[in-house]
């Protein structure tokens, strides 16, 4: 009885450690996989930021005088601070809310739909990264005075 010959094993893939500065420069990131960094960065800015929100509603709502001075921090400065750098703090505010709301509603409707494709991945990531940054564009031309 002659024993057949078992088969060459097969190649088995590489997985090595990446180098952070040498490889992650030329890695092409698919648009969800930006949505989904940005998702979490722009969590990170709205908690962050919490102090700055708080004392925006507060100083808002509270008195007429404190109204001014909200107005004021914007179109004077605060502190130290000049009002171009309020502004720009307001702007980063205005995108991480609209990139965060949107890309979490894309992910809930993902996760009620249970089948997504590839190409409805990279459509809605796209979508997603358009409509929030078109819309921090429109508000922040408002926020800066452009109209």
């Amino acid at each position: 009885m002659s024993h057949p010959h078992p088969a060459p094993p097969r190649a088995r893939p590489e997985f090595r450690n990446i180098h952070a500065l040498r490889d992650l420069p030329s890695y092409r990131l698919p648009p969800a996989g930006w949505v989904s960094i940005l998702h979490r960065i722009s969590g990170a800015v709205m908690f962050l930021l919490l102090p700055f929100i708080i004392w925006m509603f507060d100083t808002s709502i509270s008195s007429e005088y404190s109204f001014a001075r909200f107005t004021s921090a914007f179109n004077n400065g605060i502190w130290l601070l000049p009002a171009a750098l309020v502004k720009l703090v307001a702007l980063a505010l205005i995108w991480a809310y609209l990139h965060h709301l949107i890309a979490g509603v894309r992910h809930v409707y993902m996760d009620v739909r249970h089948a997504v494709s590839k190409e409805f991945g990279r459509s809605s990531a796209l979508f997603t990264l358009a409509l929030s940054l078109g819309l921090s564009v429109i508000l922040g031309a408002k926020l800066f005075g452009l109209y």
